[in-house]
């Protein structure tokens, strides 16, 4: 059984408190991000459970093993395989980090509603090469997955994490000793590794029920080695801070940025396409790898729609997209051809049936991620 919801206690706590972005009561943005746009109005239930058009795809997404691949170290020295949604596995100079791990068949606290993968992960968690960090930037239910940090608590691997997240981690069976909890600009050093882990500022919120909203951080996160360096979003909107990222932890080898799951009446709490081109104008170009896709039904748009509409605008913002299918592994220095291999999977002809994976438990916050 999953635990009841949880906050932080003792030293945990006592960090908390220490962070300038805790106001006393809860964690806030360092600017204004209202969720919600004039004249736009909010998505209600009924919305996410019949609105919209094919936010489901037809039949599973084309995905490929990498274990093979895996098997063989990456010629330039990194190498990034999306798994689905924001989960990646990064190879960086013989080290291994594992992004927002979600094995979990629903991004909900119910086993039985809330939104459904679309498919299995490529690779079972059990097949995982052995890693050296697990990276988990928030606490929503599509970021921080209860199975998946189950099956996880017997690795022994450092969990970095942001601020306030360690109450769950240590909640779900990771040991304490394992979690590293960071605050903006603060850094760890992987044990064992030269790797150098950095969170930095990112525009959302927390929560896991209705009664715990922003009692947890949220960040996005610099992975760095001796000879590459990666910018990981999490979940965030658009913010000038990601200027700061660049001037103070940039120039960047691979940026992960999330382009899915937006609505306009959500305000500036996600990217969605457009502004996740204009996020990597200000961290500094280099490859863009789009995340948060491909993988749950969280809004109301098409589930292809982020990624088309990402395809359209990136040659007027001369962003180098590198575009993978789930499971293939990608070195982002080396030359990539883009495919649209999402596209076909849909037959057009066909009306769409509204996705019983749009149910919303009512204790879910709003909007789920």
């Amino acid at each position: 059984m999953k635990p009841a919801l949880v906050r932080s206690r003792g030293v945990r706590l006592e960090r908390v408190a220490a962070s300038p972005r805790w106001d006393g009561e809860r964690f806030r943005n360092t600017h204004p991000a209202p969720r919600g746009v004039p004249g736009v109005a909010m998505p209600s239930l009924s919305d996410f459970v019949c609105g919209g058009d094919r936010r489901v795809p037809q039949a599973p997404l084309p995905s490929l093993n990498p274990l093979d691949t895996w098997a063989r170290a990456p010629q330039s020295g990194l190498r990034a395989t999306w798994l689905g949604h924001s989960t990646v596995l990064l190879e960086i100079d013989g080290y291994r980090v594992v992004t927002d791990p979600v094995w979990g068949p629903r991004a909900s606290p119910s086993r039985f509603i809330g939104p459904k993968r679309f498919q299995p992960v490529p690779v079972s968690i059990r097949e995982m090469p052995p890693l050296d960090a697990v990276l988990v930037s928030h606490d929503h239910y599509d970021h921080l997955d209860y199975t998946t940090m189950r099956l996880m608590r017997r690795m022994d691997v450092p969990v970095i994490t942001s601020l306030g997240v360690g109450a769950h981690l240590e909640a779900f069976g990771i040991a304490p000793e394992r979690i590293v909890e960071l605050d903006w600009w603060e850094t760890c050093r992987v044990p064992g590794t030269d790797l150098v882990m950095t969170a930095a500022p990112s525009q959302h919120f927390s929560g896991r029920g209705i009664q715990d909203g922003n009692q947890t951080a949220w960040s996005s996160w610099v992975i760095e080695s001796q000879q590459h360096k990666i910018f990981f979003s999490g979940d965030t909107g658009l913010t000038p801070e990601f200027a700061e990222i660049r001037q103070r932890l940039g120039p960047f080898d691979l940026s992960m940025l999330e382009v899915g799951a937006f609505h306009p009446a959500w305000g500036n709490i996600h990217l969605g396409p457009a502004n996740a081109l204009q996020a990597h104008r200000l961290l500094g170009g280099g490859a863009l790898l789009p995340i948060h896709w491909g993988t749950f039904n969280l809004a109301l748009h098409a589930w292809d729609d982020p990624i088309e509409t990402l395809l359209r605008l990136a040659p007027a913002s001369d962003s180098r997209l590198l575009l993978p299918r789930l499971g293939a592994p990608v070195e982002p220095e080396r030359e990539f051809a883009i495919e649209t291999w999402w596209r076909g999977i849909d037959d057009h002809s066909r009306k769409p049936k509204p996705s019983p994976n749009a149910r919303m438990p009512k204790a879910m916050p709003w909007p789920i991620d």
